[in-house]
């Protein structure tokens, strides 16, 4: 009993040592309602949620993370383990849903799916939508996952010259889309923008049936984007949510910024995120990656997931300034490797998903005083 205790201080206490020995703070904070200035939130990880995973599962890289009405985790698993892995384990279910506790309630494995998954949302019915960045398809599940609701796109068929995705992107389809990276749906009308950006470079938006409304969006030059041109994108559009303001949000990943529309396409701001970081470096991979709202009725802050510098980002949503950060490259608790992905709860904890070598869930408990 007493090692099993020391063990689990110890645990905790690295834990504590990772998040706030990487915590970086700025100046800037963000305005509350009277004025006065608000902190950022604080967050520490859970080195022990989520529990452990029934039937000698093991995720794949960990390409999505969104959360549901009751605060449950669903987290979108491309299964791909590693030789060795499949030795000794079982890939997981590509969709596996945890209650806020960390245990499995729910997951599933549909016959059809869209190949390199990436992105998922919960709508404001509880559907799942989950998209492919190596697939040219959109698709709404139930609930309970037991019914494919609705697809947009075809399976395989990509908006190109020559229907392929090694082809040329065309920009420009109404029902065809080129490697989707994620999906957001308007809870006043049910419209889904999706940020069709691996391929093409554009938001387009469907309808809750399916059709085709309207599009903005297309590639920019290395120039346009350091000059903060608007409805142009780098490589990605790598993410896409709709705010309270109602206004829509687009990460652009390599353009280091988190660029804002209105519902119609009509550019508003940017927010930068580490501009210029990979500046001379043509391997740099961006700092925009994925974001998601602080849970407060003003959604005071939006923490955006920096892939290149392993850093999870909070910025003040109206200034658009940095005001914290924290995270590292690393394997323990609490570091990343690959961050791709970020989801928040009600109660303002966030949840982050790992790919390539990192491949895994991690929960940031908020602390202290919350917006």
């Amino acid at each position: 009993m007493k090692i099993t205790r020391y063990l689990y201080v110890a645990a905790v206490l690295t834990a504590l040592l990772v998040v706030l020995g990487a915590w970086r703070s700025f100046p800037n904070q963000a305005k509350e309602a009277n004025g006065r200035e608000s902190p950022p939130p604080k967050f520490e990880v859970d080195p022990f949620w989520p529990k452990p995973l029934p039937n000698n599962w093991v995720t794949g890289e960990v390409a999505a993370t969104c959360v549901d009405s009751q605060d449950h985790l669903f987290i979108v698993s491309r299964r791909n383990l590693t030789a060795k892995e499949l030795r000794v384990a079982t890939p997981s279910p590509a969709i596996i849903e945890f209650d806020p506790a960390g245990n499995v309630v729910n997951s599933a494995t549909p016959p059809v799916l869209p190949d390199g998954l990436h992105g998922c949302f919960v709508d404001y019915q509880d559907n799942l939508w989950i998209g492919g960045n190596g697939d040219a398809i959109v698709q709404k599940y139930s609930h309970d996952l037991s019914t494919l609701l609705l697809q947009i796109g075809e399976k395989g068929h990509f908006d190109s010259t020559d229907g392929t995705a090694a082809g040329t992107p065309l920009n420009s389809s109404h029902t065809l889309l080129n490697r989707p990276s994620d999906i957001a749906v308007d809870p006043t009308n049910g419209d889904v923008y999706i940020s069709d950006g691996y391929g093409n470079h554009r938001v387009v938006v469907f309808d809750h049936e399916g059709n085709y409304l309207r599009q903005w969006g297309e590639a920019a030059t290395q120039a346009e984007a350091d000059d903060g041109v608007g409805g142009k994108f780098l490589a990605t559009v790598h993410g896409v949510n709709i705010g309270q303001d109602g206004l829509v949000y687009v990460n652009d990943r390599k353009g280091d910024r988190i660029q804002v529309f209105e519902k119609t396409g009509d550019f508003v701001r940017n927010i930068w995120i580490q501009k210029g970081v990979g500046i001379n470096n043509p391997a740099s991979i961006g700092t925009a990656w994925d974001m998601a709202f602080s849970p407060d009725r003003s959604q005071t802050f939006i923490y955006d997931t920096d892939g290149e510098q392993e850093i999870l980002w909070i910025v003040g949503r109206e200034s658009g300034e940095l005001l914290a950060g924290f995270g590292r490259s690393g394997h323990m608790a609490g570091e990343f490797t690959f961050l791709h992905t970020v989801a928040a709860d009600s109660k303002g904890n966030l949840y982050t998903g790992e790919t390539i070598d990192g491949r895994r869930v991690q929960k940031f408990k908020a602390v202290g005083r919350q917006p």
